[in-house]
């Protein structure tokens, strides 16, 4: 017994003296934001303080007195109970038996790092997704809002502008801010995204002007999901074998009108002309919240992880707009969007359409806003490929939920989804799908 109470003392010991340089370079605060002490800079707070936080702020004055490491997570467990149907005469298009059960716990980890004045840093990876069970790494980027440069040109340049270099969530659009990432759905007052999800992690920068109210960016990226330096493989429909860069851009329109009313408006464009394989509707390695909904008897829940969701397929070219409105007067907000996007993949020769509308209504209300109920109506209209009419996918969402703490939310969600005029051979023929999904969420 002695000798065991000494190894586990000898041990604790040395883990202590390993862990003691990381605890330091984390145990001052810089800054307080929202009533909640921070280490890094211009940083979303991952808790509900975080809660329609656009771009990041441009804070100038937050004093810097060392290299400090912050470390974040998101968990998410559901509980689901969803029922689907079809009406499709081909019998392996027989949907899943799916019945009401907890999914796969998904999590989250964030590493932030404040490496110099006005320099920060992260990292974020995927613990745990429904796509990938195994740890790996979603992306990352160095933010710089001040440059290591001397000189009064450099600090008046730096005093408007923010560069983000890495490999990370592109901004296209406001609606990638209120989403569900893997196990941080913290921020989405609903447990899905849009049916239509834009969310893509490429290569790239993005450099964005603050002026007063105004945000405004420019950005150019290498329009894939990761690097790559073969050429593209030529096609009879497309003997274009060279890979074009992504240019993106963004304009915002932000302003607190008094202490209750807050308006905001945004634009945004992506354009890629000639792509690798581009995944800006397709680009969410996690996976959907929707388990195996409207998937073939046979499925899995990682080799078909966007159940629910709808990719036009614009693998090749791409040009895509994103309007977003959000009002918050009081407890009430109101955010929406209209999304309008042409493209093709590398087997076609005319471009497609596709549109997208989505109306996000939530009140919030209690002493610190820490209850909320919410409706959604979402509306993707497309062609696919070959048909020579559109298909429509439609879908009406309830939600309500409980921060319990600025870390802890209780959230539950009822969706009835239907899908429009597609073929008798397609699995989505006659599909709809409905019930709901509760969830339990921690983000720090």
């Amino acid at each position: 017994m002695k000798t065991l109470i000494k190894t586990i003392f000898k041990n604790t010991a040395v883990a202590a003296i390993l862990i003691s340089p990381l605890l330091s370079l984390g145990q001052d605060t810089t800054r307080v934001e929202d009533g909640v002490k921070t280490r890094i800079a211009n940083l979303r707070p991952y808790n509900q303080s975080g809660i329609n936080v656009f771009e990041t702020k441009k804070d100038q004055n937050a004093p810097f007195d060392g290299l400090k490491v912050r470390f974040g997570a998101g968990f998410t467990q559901s509980f689901q109970n969803l029922k689907h149907e079809n009406t499709s005469p081909v019998p392996t298009n027989a949907l899943y038996k799916i019945t009401p059960g907890f999914n796969t716990a998904n999590a989250n980890l964030y590493m932030d790092v404040q490496l110099a004045d006005g320099i920060r840093l992260n990292l974020t990876s995927y613990l745990s997704s429904r796509h990938h069970n195994e740890t790996w790494v979603k992306g990352g980027y160095i933010q710089f809002d001040k440059l290591a440069f001397k000189g009064e040109v450099w600090d008046m340049i730096m005093s408007i502008a923010t560069i983000k270099v890495g490999h990370m969530e592109i901004n296209y659009g406001d609606q990638h801010f209120r989403r569900s990432d893997g196990g941080h759905t913290l921020y989405n007052p609903f447990v899905e995204n849009y049916i239509m999800d834009e969310f893509a992690t490429e290569i790239g920068g993005e450099v964005y002007l603050h002026l007063g109210n105004v945000t405004g960016m420019a950005a150019i990226s290498n329009g894939m999901i990761k690097g790559n330096v073969a050429e593209i493989a030529p096609t009879p429909q497309d003997a274009n074998i060279h890979k074009s860069p992504s240019f993106y851009f963004k304009g915002a329109y932000d302003k607190q009108l008094n202490t209750d009313v807050r308006v905001r408006l945004a634009a945004s464009y992506y354009t890629n002309n000639s792509s690798g394989g581009n995944t800006l509707f397709g680009g969410d390695r996690s996976g959907s919240n929707y388990f195996l909904v409207m998937e073939k008897v046979g499925s899995t829940t990682d080799g078909n992880a966007f159940s629910g969701r709808f990719n036009p397929g614009f693998s090749k070219v791409i040009h895509t707009t994103q309007l977003n409105g959000f009002i918050k007067a009081a407890g009430f907000e109101l955010f929406g969007t209209y999304e309008f996007a042409n493209g093709r993949s590398k087997t076609e020769t005319d471009t497609r359409k596709a549109n997208q509308f989505a109306i996000d209504g939530v009140y919030r209300f209690g002493h610190t806003e820490n209850l909320f109920i919410g409706a959604r109506y979402n509306t993707v209209k497309a062609r696919l490929t070959g048909m020579t009419s559109d298909v429509s996918v439609d879908r009406l969402a309830f939600s309500g939920g409980w921060f319990l703490t600025r870390n802890i939310l209780l959230k539950a969600e009822y969706s009835d989804q239907k899908y429009n005029d597609f073929l008798a051979s397609d699995v989505r023929n006659g599909g709809k799908f409905h019930g709901y999904v509760v969830q339990a969420v921690v983000g720090f």
